[in-house]
């Protein structure tokens, strides 16, 4: 079964976070850590992760810390992932990073199927952005009865 990790997951979680709080300016890792229910000590690792790939940037400080680096709509799930990730690919065969050369390759009809499943995963993460997240939020917060998980 394809499972994104818990990089994956969480990172979105905070990046979702992030964004949530985008117009405050900077939010510390340990407000993250107690809203997403993140240990701090993982969270860092996910942060730094994501600021090299260049989706967020910091400050230091006492009144530091962090920020989306662009606008939650100009930042897609699918750019998290793989920066958390690696590749989206469900097969090593079609894997645009760590490609395993396969004998098989030219003959193989499954490769085609796996083709297919990875554009698919590619075209729905690449296709939502934080913004579209944070919409849903604020849709799903407007009624309070309901009870949700990020």
């Amino acid at each position: 079964m394809f499972r994104l990790s818990t990089k994956g997951r969480y990172g979105v979680r905070a990046m979702f976070d992030l964004a949530l709080h985008y117009d405050e300016g900077l939010v510390s890792l340990k407000s993250i850590a107690e809203r997403q229910e993140i240990s701090e000590h993982y969270l860092e690792q996910l942060i730094a992760a994501l600021k090299k790939a260049g989706l967020v940037k910091s400050i230091r400080g006492a009144q530091g810390g962090y920020m989306l680096s662009r606008e939650p709509s100009k930042i897609t799930i699918g750019e998290i992932l793989r920066a958390l990730e690696g590749s989206l690919s469900p097969s090593e065969c079609i894997d645009d990073i760590e490609r395993v050369d396969c004998p098989r390759a030219e003959f193989c009809v499954t490769r085609k199927v796996w083709e297919k499943v990875k554009e698919a995963i590619e075209n729905v993460v690449d296709s939502v952005t934080l913004q579209d997240l944070v919409d849903d939020y604020k849709k799903m917060t407007a009624d309070e009865s309901y009870m949700f998980y990020i």
